[in-house]
């Protein structure tokens, strides 16, 4: 039965969730029943792609990538995918309607990370759209459900929300994009002489995005609000941690935050949704 190749299918993407990130699973086990396995079934997409352009050194990058892009849009349009996490992508896809322009400018990005790049402002800013920002609004289609005004109401806190995540990844894996994959997203940044100043007008950049998707997220259905600002608040306790630090130390490790402070912050969050804080 075609059922339950799809349970096993959207399995498969909660799995990936769970094994490759603690942080975001805590907060979609906060997000409606509902809701839950569609998400694991974006982030499944998206991670499985990241994997190929960060991961697969030994294999031919681009090819693999070619044809997880071509395997995805034949999903759409079939319906179904022997690919497990391509198969419950596609469900979420064309059961939410969300428009492949925003698939095909997150793989897009994905692209640009296959070969070495000079980040100027304007392709700082068209990676960051395509490899976080549509991941956003992917999920905003989920948490909105069909309701278009609701969706143009919160697309652009949904696509700040994204960057800013994005951001404080760049900043996490200074060391491993510069060192490991010769990569340097932060425009007019020299990362072989990464000094404070430069780390600060970073941090300013961010906190200014931290504001505007907070009141985004203070607008989303009760369904969704609590599982997101639980990954905005880690987010955030994760930048304070990075702003804490010279910018000597950020480029010698990756800043983390550990399990049990996870822990903390989820039932800290539990807390202030119970007495409408959030």
């Amino acid at each position: 039965m075609k059922l339950l190749f799809d349970q096993v299918s959207e399995e498969c993407s909660k799995l990936t969730t769970k094994r490759y990130s603690t942080s975001f699973s805590f907060g979609i086990y906060f997000l409606n029943t509902k809701l839950r396995m569609p998400i694991y079934s974006i982030y499944g997409f998206v991670r499985f792609a990241d994997e190929i352009v960060d991961s697969f050194h030994n294999y031919d990058k681009k090819y693999l990538l070619d044809k997880f892009s071509s395997d995805t849009f034949e999903a759409i349009e079939l319906g179904i995918s022997l690919n497990p996490v391509l198969n419950s992508f596609q469900k979420v896809v064309n059961h939410y309607h969300i428009d492949k322009e925003l698939i095909t400018l997150f793989l897009n990005s994905m692209q640009m990370d296959l070969q070495e790049q000079v980040y100027t402002p304007a392709l700082y800013k068209e990676y960051i759209l395509g490899s976080a920002e549509v991941v956003g609004l992917m999920c905003l289609k989920v948490f909105t459900n069909g309701n278009q005004s609701e969706y143009e109401l919160l697309k652009p806190y949904a696509m700040k929300l994204g960057s800013v995540f994005q951001k404080i990844n760049f900043l996490r894996d200074l060391k491993e994009d510069h060192k490991g994959l010769k990569r340097t997203y932060f425009p007019n940044v020299n990362l072989s002489n990464f000094c404070d100043n430069q780390k600060k007008s970073i941090e300013i950049e961010i906190e200014e995005e931290f504001n505007d998707a907070l009141a985004g997220i203070k607008m989303l259905p009760k369904s969704s609000r609590i599982g997101v600002y639980l990954s905005y608040i880690y987010y955030r306790k994760l930048f304070i941690k990075i702003k804490a630090l010279s910018a000597e130390r950020i480029m010698k490790e990756r800043i983390r935050i550990s399990n049990p402070r996870k822990i903390g912050l989820m039932f800290d969050c539990v807390i202030r949704h119970k007495f409408n804080a959030i």
